[in-house]
């Protein structure tokens, strides 16, 4: 019997030691050294124009799986700290026309659907319980090609103990990183893992990734400080894609949407010339909308087409309102960062670069 004890107790030690530690490793709320160890991951996707930094292998990280590129030249990183804190760091745009396609493929579609990828693949995908939210049509597409093998190596990591991981990316890194933390927080909410999990988002330099509707129900889910996107004042990308809001953007319950009930009470010429006016407003945000869906769906979808043969059109939602979503951390310029990096326009991406975010990060997490 005492050897029999003694052997349960061995084998308990060992299964103690080899099992990784589950300890709450992250917590919610921002943290700039939290954020600077996820720049130093993110600059180890040695193939983006932004990486400008000096590559180091990220302290007390290792490098745990690559991807392969697939979908418009998409590729994610999976590594693990001695504690236990698992990243899942999500590559930017590369400098080749077809990793520029996705940026510029800006049409919303619905943030819930189906994507027909091939004849015989479907991408079933649910990023917003709200019927209204509509995301950026190129970044689902990234996601369709990343998110089974990133949802197997994160379930693999549940089995195997870990609990506490952390989405970035920077850029249209940090732009899918968006639509994988809300596919993520639902289907954890909906009880889809088997373990419970900490999961929280650093964002870097992301543009919008989708409308209203969209970042509402983003900034419910992660409104407790697990989620930022961290923005350089000077960076221009996190003010894209374009925007146009129209009365359909606003919720059900409003004065535009019935004009006529709302003049009822007014004169004749009060009436006529109030909807005139109304008119000139609404109809020209309308145009505009249509354009963006001509140019930046049915016509960049062709290009789309030429690197996914197989990929089939898919249905636009009647929006392109797009916002800031979720908890906004500015990084601000001052005169001395400006003689380090002054504007010029020949150089776009000046502020947009990851060595700039990395000085910011380090110089406002002393003051």
């Amino acid at each position: 019997m005492r050897k029999k004890l003694k052997s349960l107790l061995v084998i308990n030690i060992w299964i103690f030691l080899l099992t990784p530690a589950i300890a709450q490793n992250i917590k919610p709320g921002f943290s700039y050294p939290e954020y600077i160890k996820m720049l130093n991951i993110l600059a180890y996707q040695v193939d983006t124009p932004w990486t400008d930094m000096q590559i180091e292998f990220p302290e007390g990280f290792k490098l745990d799986f690559r991807s392969p590129e697939v979908g418009l030249l998409n590729r994610w990183d999976l590594w693990i700290s001695e504690d236990s804190l698992v990243v899942v760091s999500i590559r930017a745009t590369v400098g080749d026309f077809t990793s520029w396609v996705e940026n510029f493929y800006a049409a919303m579609i619905p943030a819930s659907g189906k994507l027909q990828l091939s004849e015989t693949d479907f991408f079933n995908y649910n990023l917003s319980s709200d019927p209204k939210s509509a995301v950026h049509a190129g970044w689902v597409i990234a996601l369709a090609y990343m998110q089974t093998e990133i949802e197997s190596r994160i379930d693999s990591c549940l089995n195997n103990g870990y609990r506490d991981f952390i989405i970035t990316g920077h850029s249209q890194g940090g732009a899918i990183a968006y639509l994988l933390t809300a596919d993520l927080w639902l289907k954890k909410n909906a009880g889809s893992f088997k373990n419970a999990f900490n999961l929280k988002t650093y964002c870097s330099a992301a543009p919008k990734p989708g409308n209203i509707n969209f970042a509402r129900e983003y900034e419910y889910l992660t409104q407790a400080g697990w989620a930022y996107n961290v923005v350089n004042a000077a960076d221009w990308v996190p003010e894209v894609p374009f925007s146009v809001q129209t009365i359909n953007d606003y919720n059900k319950t409003n004065p535009f949407t019935n004009i006529k009930s709302a003049l009822k009470n007014q004169s004749f010429f009060a009436r006529i010339a109030m909807r005139h006016a109304f008119n000139k407003i609404v109809r020209p945000n309308n145009k505009t909308v249509k354009q963006f869906q001509k140019y930046l769906g049915k016509k960049a979808y062709k290009f789309v087409k030429n690197s996914l043969p197989e990929f089939q059109n898919p249905e636009y939602a009647k929006s392109n309102y797009y916002v800031r979503t979720g908890n906004i951390i500015v990084l601000y310029p001052d005169s001395a960062y400006y003689q380090l990096y002054p504007d010029k326009p020949d150089k776009i991406f000046t502020h947009h670069r990851l060595k700039p975010y990395l000085y910011l990060a380090e110089k406002q997490s002393h003051e």
